[in-house]
Formats: C-alpha cells, structure tokens, sequence
C-alpha cells in the first residue's frame, strides 16, 4: 500500500522473509513473525476487553518488546509509552491523566508504575518474552469479563498514540497522535532519508519517546527495513553494537553523538569498518564543530532534523547528498507545510524572524481536554511551535531560539543558542549550555554551564574573554560553571528552562 493511513497497513510494507526487528544477542523477528505476532495481540487485548482508543500504558525496558508493544497496541488500542524511570508518584499522575485502562509490564516487575497501578485499580498485563526478538505473551489468561466494545482493527482516525509533553514550562499537556498522523510522519521521515529494505537501523533512542518511536521503529518498518533495538543508549557498548549490528544509519540526539565521539579514537577498526550511509541528529540543536566531527570520524553525511511530539515528530530537515545541507540550520520542510508568523497570527516574508508555524497531516488534532493551549497555540490552522526563527531565501530554516528560552536581559534579548555556537570553538569546551538566571536589577542575566575535554583545562576568566572576543558584551556570560556533566531530560536532551533552579542559582 503505498500511503497507508494506519499502523497496520504500514506493517505490509515488508517481504514476509525480510527482518523487521533484531536485537543484541537474539534471534531477529521476521515480517511474517511481526504480523502474526501483532495479530495475536490485538486479539488478546480484545478478549481482555481493550479495543480501539481504549489507553494503554507501557512501561518495558528499551529493546525489541517495547518497540512490538507499542506498534502492537496501536493496532489495536492506544499505545501510552511511559518513563520506566518515574517515581511512583509520577506514574499516578501521568496512569490517572490518561484515564488508563491497563498496564502492560515485564512479568515480575518491581516498577514502582505497578503499586501505582494497583493503587489506581488499573489492570496488569505481564508480559512474557519469546524466543524472537520482540515476540511475547501475556502471562495470565483472559478473565471472564466482557469483551472489547470496539474490537478488531484500528481506523485512521482513532488515537495510535498519546504522550504528554515534557512540562518544562507548564503542566504537562497531553499530545494524542492518530493513526493518519504516524502514517503521515513515518512517511515524511522515510522520504528524507530515502529508506528502502535494504537499510538497517541501529536504535539507541529511548521509546518512550516520539524521536524512537518514529524516525528509528516506524520510519524503518514503513520502508519494510529492519531496525535492532538495544537496551538504550551506552557509549561503552555502542561500538561493539555497530560491528555486531552491521547498520546503514543510527538517529541520535546531540549529546550522545558528543559521548560517541569522546570513544571512537578508542574503537578505530570498527568505525573504520563501519559501513553507514547516514547519521540524524534530532531533539535538539546540533552544534556544528560536532556535525563536522562526526562526518570526518564515520565519512558519511549527518543529517540534521527539526522536530516535536505535536508533529509527529519530524518538521523539516537538511537533506540527503547531493542536495546543499547547511551547519546551523534545521534545513527545509520536511513533510508539513513551515512558515513564519508573527505575533498577530501574520504569515511573513523570508528572511523575517518571527516565530516557527506548521500545519500538515501529521500534525496533533489538537492536546486534549485543554481549550486554553489549544486556543493559544493554533492560529488560523497553523500550529504555533514556540520556536523564534528565520527562513533563508532557499527556504533553509534557522531556530533562533526557543521563545521562552530567549533571555531578556534588561530588555534587551539574547539567543542562548548564538551563545552556545560561540563557546563551542572554544578549544577547551566539550559540551556548553547558555541559560538564564534570575537578576535583581535586569531581571534575567546568562550564564553558561560547560564540560571540559578531557585533559584540558580553562577557568571562567578565560571562557569569559573567549566569548567577549566574539560576542557583544550584554551577550558574555556574566556566570560560568564548571560540570563533570550537565543535567539532562528523559530523553538526553539538554534543558535550558529552569536550570538556573537545578543548579541552585537564585
């Protein structure tokens, strides 16, 4: 099918004998295998009396299973992916804001989403791993209760998926992504990266979250490619992956291809064997001495993308050889239409800065049960991302910055990210991130937090005199910190909004 609208026609896209899913150290899942496998499942929840848009939460470990369970529900139900590293009482407020009819677990889990469950009166379904990767049964047998109200196949306008966003400036809202909008982005992606059977993608992205999700499992399934789930990212153990694997690509945020980097001087043979067509980068802002990098040490393309939970994930991206990628920038659309608007919900012209607008079908119906953010962040069909940016004449986009992340500094504003590309030609400086922090007089003032390469050494005198040299000087960071690491999210990205809190600068 060539524009499949839900999950499972997306699944028909691969030979029966291909290699849909592998994993480290298992026996790969074929096509057929996932197929049946899926089958079976959407009828096990039916007898269970799970049906369509009934919410299902998962919290797996990262592998092969969470990758089946969550196209498997989404079949059938509504697949609900949670952090296994939240606290209990986390688990209550995301399990109760879903209004959750059951969880899926490992048999025997000791998650504290189990007692949470229990205590919400929320159903367990164990799971029971099979011999092939990402295979497995539920461990009980069907009650006598009644069965789905809505069984069978999934429509394209039922809810595959629901995520919330990730709260670091309000309450989380929650993201419900229908079939046709996974449909829609898994294509997007799959054209940019001109995916075929033939590639082969190494995920280290946890799948909890849209960038795994899409661009890594249902990109390469729509392709009829294979994708080797690992247990999640680990720089010791992702070169012995990428000679085991064999992959033609692998998609990562930033700050792992920063630990990747750190680790291939030790793991020449492999990276010089190392046979990959591409490497993505996405989540966020991809520096551009790591881009260039990157390319020297793997000799391929990095392609760089721009995306969010409300598109389904990926916007725009730069694009494949022999088409211009530009440093710097999150390159074109990508699959939605992108513009820039103002603030009066004006369209403007290139070249103007303005704040990031897309509308297209893989973009959310809208966050639910909250007219407010709804109200606030469509205009006119569009969807308001939060993002400043600004569009080249070729229609190359430039992320300015994150419009509650811009500081503003005795009124005037500051892109911590034109901070952030200065420090980082710095010799001594690894990793940086600019950020706010609270000021009696100006109201916010920058401060940088900054990771040394190994065996360098600089004090905050000398960053600070390094950026004045290229920045105006309202724009040096009056603060700089030293850390062996700087605080990230679930997903590795680093978090600007509030970090001057985290790091006990008030």
């Amino acid at each position: 099918m060539a524009n499949p609208s839900t999950v499972s026609e997306l699944l028909a896209a691969g030979r029966d004998e291909a290699v849909a899913l592998g994993a480290p150290g298992r026996d790969p899942l074929t096509y057929a295998g996932l197929r049946d496998h899926v089958t079976k499942t959407v009828a096990a929840l039916n007898e269970r009396g799970l049906g369509r848009n009934d919410r299902v939460a998962i919290v797996l470990p990262n592998g092969p299973e969470m990758a089946t369970a969550f196209v498997a529900i989404a079949c059938g139900a509504t697949t609900a992916p949670l952090n296994p590293a939240y606290r209990e009482e986390e688990f209550e407020f995301y399990l109760s804001d879903l209004n959750t009819r059951a969880l899926v677990v490992e048999q025997g889990s000791t998650s504290p989403a189990v007692s949470a469950a229990r205590k919400l009166g929320i159903p367990l379904l164990e799971i029971v791993p099979g011999n092939e990767a990402g295979t497995f049964s539920f461990a009980s047998a069907a009650g006598e209760g009644a069965a789905a109200a809505q069984g069978g196949w999934a429509a394209a306008d039922d809810i595959a998926l629901v995520l919330h966003t990730s709260g670091t400036t309000s309450r989380p809202k929650i993201v419900p992504l229908t079939h046709r909008n996974l449909c829609a982005s898994a294509r997007n992606i799959r054209t940019t990266l001109q995916l075929t059977p033939d590639d082969r993608c190494l995920n280290v992205m946890p799948l909890f979250h849209i960038h795994g999700l899409m661009a890594a499992i249902l990109a390469s399934l729509s392709a009829g490619g294979s994708v080797v789930c690992t247990p999640g990212f680990n720089a010791l153990k992702f070169f012995g992956w990428l000679e085991e694997a064999r992959p033609s690509w692998y998609t990562a945020v930033p700050t792992m291809h920063q630990a990747i980097l750190a680790r291939a001087p030790r793991s020449k043979d492999i990276v010089a064997a190392a046979k990959l067509r591409f490497i993505r980068s996405s989540s966020s802002s991809l520096p551009p001495q790591v881009m260039k990098a990157l390319e020297e040490t793997f000799d391929a393309p990095v392609i760089e993308a721009y995306a969010m939970t409300e598109a389904s994930h990926q916007m725009t991206s730069n694009p494949l050889p022999p088409r211009s990628r530009k440093p710097g920038t999150v390159g074109v659309a990508a699959g939605p239409e992108v513009g820039i608007m103002d603030e009066n919900g004006e369209l403007l012209p290139r070249g103007s800065v303005g704040e990031i607008v897309i509308r297209g079908e893989n973009v959310t119906p809208g966050y639910e049960n909250n007219p407010k953010a709804n109200a606030e962040n469509f205009t006119n069909g569009w969807f308001r991302t939060g993002d400043q940016g600004v569009m080249d004449p070729e229609g190359y986009l430039s992320i300015t910055g994150r419009l509650k992340e811009i500081i503003n500094r005795g009124g005037e504003k500051i892109s911590p990210r034109e901070v952030d590309d200065v420090l980082m030609d710095h010799p001594a400086i690894q990793q940086v991130v600019t950020f706010a922090m609270p000021h009696p007089k100006l109201g916010e003032e920058v401060a940088a937090a900054v990771v040394l390469r190994e065996g360098h050494q600089a004090t905050e005198h000398d960053i600070r005199e390094f950026a004045a040299s290229h920045l105006a000087d309202f724009k040096v960071p009056r603060k700089v910190l030293f850390l062996d690491e700087i605080p990230k999210g679930a997903t590795g990205k680093l978090q600007r909004i509030g970090l001057a809190e985290k790091l006990g600068i008030t």
